[in-house]
């Protein structure tokens, strides 16, 4: 075998932070060949992207390597000065960083950008660069490039935004690209695009990649071979199709047992002793009886805005207390604008919107909080980094609906009902005194379910409640959800674009695409015989970790 393109060996990375030094990386030994395609899986805290950005010398002020090596093509990464660095950063090895919008120059135009990527390691002039530029975004297949090159990042999708930085970071024909959550909170059809997009590029130019991702049907998708990490240390390496049918790190199994794919049973993802959360209330009811009328009927529901083309036209849909509806489709389908006119917190151009028999769609959502459905309809908002305040400790995030919605002033009644909220969640007494930021993902995501079931809900809007979280954590909390809508005979209208959670959660899914429903009906059966085109495509867009070992054993 030829000399790695990339070796790292006995990688060591710590952090100074204010409670001490803090090891992220612990003795991480692997190689990169020309043009292989890498994955690097893990939990969030496992030092995957720690590994990345110590490859490229991005660590922050705080980080350092503090042993090992990282030899590129020989040459030891560590040891390089500054200058030799900035030659060797973007020519030679580049990053796709997991937030587009966060990495691009907000102020400066992205044709600019992809222009000033090239001149900094090319000399030619700035119009040739310009027309480079151009080029590349052709590359990435973005429409209208003339016109985009002009566009600032904010004007551009998550989509596009992510084809600018692969535009950026191919500018030079790297020999390796390390590619850090390249498709996080895009839908799968996108998601699948931009993979194929980076995929064929990549192989085309003969670059190696690095794919550092917590999806393992991705990794098991576009990946030769596959190395899991868990709390600094590498556990366990081998190609997609050994990883997943035989994983022998208890790690790996965990991670595979959690990883939703379209046989999984939610009761399965996790087992009991390792959910977190303490049961209370009542034992689960009944279904509701035949001829019951729905908890909620939406009519004839339409959105436009500023006179524009309708976001939501025509939907019409039922629920029954206790049932759990997936809400599915692409980005700007709709899903979102739905659920918030459903949750009041945005008015309806034309339809009407009855909860439990009572017309509440006509009631202004800035003057909602003081109907007394308001406390019947709560959301979980999908990044509980932008919903929570982050003056809030999360016993205060937890208190405050109660103390609006409920009545409870204070004293040990509140107390006692916020203490009962993030138990049922599986949220710790102890990190009630804590803030938003001294929090985890996962931990985030519990105390915004605690707050939405604070004040004992009948309908629960979640807006892509665990697209960021980590497959393990995703888990937990969709056995949690699960768990509530049959203990409290609660109401899930479930909006995502994970059509395995979606089928897995939900006993019926709605299909829309710009605005419109195309297909409705029970999960299950949807998901396996979908009618429409659109549905299909979205079916086929899922990466999955049966389907993808499935295929790699039959190409072998």
């Amino acid at each position: 075998m030829t000399e790695p393109l990339l070796k790292i060996d006995n990688l060591h990375v710590s952090f100074s932070t204010r409670r001490g030094v803090v090891e992220a990386v612990r003795g991480v030994t692997l190689s990169v060949q020309e043009g292989e395609v890498l994955g690097l899986v893990g939990e969030s805290g496992s030092g995957k992207s720690v590994t990345g950005f110590a490859t490229t010398r991005l660590l922050d002020a705080a980080g350092r390597v503090t042993a090992g090596k990282i030899l590129f093509r020989g040459q030891d990464v560590t040891k390089l000065s500054s200058d030799d660095l900035r030659h060797l950063r973007g020519a030679a090895m580049s990053m796709i960083f997991q937030n587009p919008r966060s990495a691009l120059n907000p102020i400066r135009a992205v044709g600019q950008q992809i222009a000033d990527a090239i001149l900094t390691h090319k000399r030619m002039s700035k119009e040739a660069a310009h027309a480079e530029a151009l080029e590349l975004l052709r590359a990435v297949q973005i429409r209208d490039p003339e016109r985009r090159m002009a566009a600032y990042p904010h004007e551009l999708s998550g989509g596009m935004c992510q084809r600018v930085m692969i535009a950026i970071a191919i500018s030079c024909n790297p020999a390796l690209l390390i590619a850090d959550e390249p498709t996080t909170g895009l839908d799968v059809t996108t998601q699948k695009v931009v993979m194929d997009l980076l995929a064929a590029i990549a192989s085309a130019r003969g670059m190696a990649t690095i794919l550092i991702t917590h999806d393992l049907g991705l990794a098991a998708r576009y990946c030769r071979r596959i190395v899991v990490m868990e709390q600094g240390r590498l556990v366990e390496e081998a190609a997609p199709r050994t990883l997943f049918n035989a994983p022998r790190h208890p790690y790996t199994k965990r991670l595979v047992a959690a990883s939703p794919t379209a046989s999984s049973r939610i009761e399965d993802l996790v087992p009991e002793e390792e959910r977190g959360y303490v049961a209370i209330g009542d034992r689960p009811k009944p279904p509701p009886a035949p001829g019951t009328p729905p908890l909620l009927e939406v009519r004839k529901l339409a959105k436009r805005f500023d006179q524009g083309a309708a976001a939501v036209a025509e939907f019409s849909m039922t629920m029954a207390a206790g049932e759990s509806v997936g809400l599915v489709g692409e980005s700007g389908s709709g899903k979102s604008t739905t659920s918030r006119m459903i949750c009041r917190l945005i008015d309806p151009s034309e339809g009407d919107i009855v909860f439990d028999g009572q017309s509440i769609g006509h009631v202004p959502a800035r003057d909602f909080h003081r109907s007394p459905f308001r406390k019947d309809i709560q959301m979980v908002f999908q990044d509980p980094n932008e919903s929570l305040n982050p003056r809030f400790t999360a016993f205060d995030c937890i208190a405050h609906p109660l103390m609006r919605l409920a009545g409870l002033r204070g004293g040990d009644a509140l107390r006692q009902r916020v203490e009962e909220c993030a138990q049922r969640v599986g949220l710790p007494a102890d990190l009630l005194p804590r803030f938003p930021h001294q929090l985890s993902g996962g931990q985030k995501a519990r105390v915004g379910i605690a707050r939405a079931i604070a004040c004992r809900p009948r309908l629960l809007v979640l807006d892509e409640p665990t697209a960021a979280l980590d497959v393990s954590v995703q888990a937990v909390v969709l056995q949690l959800l699960d768990r509530l809508r049959r203990e409290d005979d609660l109401a899930l209208l479930f909006v995502s674009h994970d059509l395995n959670v979606v089928r897995m959660i939900c006993g019926r899914t709605i299909v829309l695409r710009n605005g419109a429903i195309v297909e409705q009906g029970e999960s299950r059966a949807l998901f396996d015989n979908p009618k429409s085109d659109y549905t299909r495509e979205l079916v086929a867009a899922i990466p999955n970790i049966e389907i993808e070992t499935r295929r790699a054993a039959a190409a072998l």
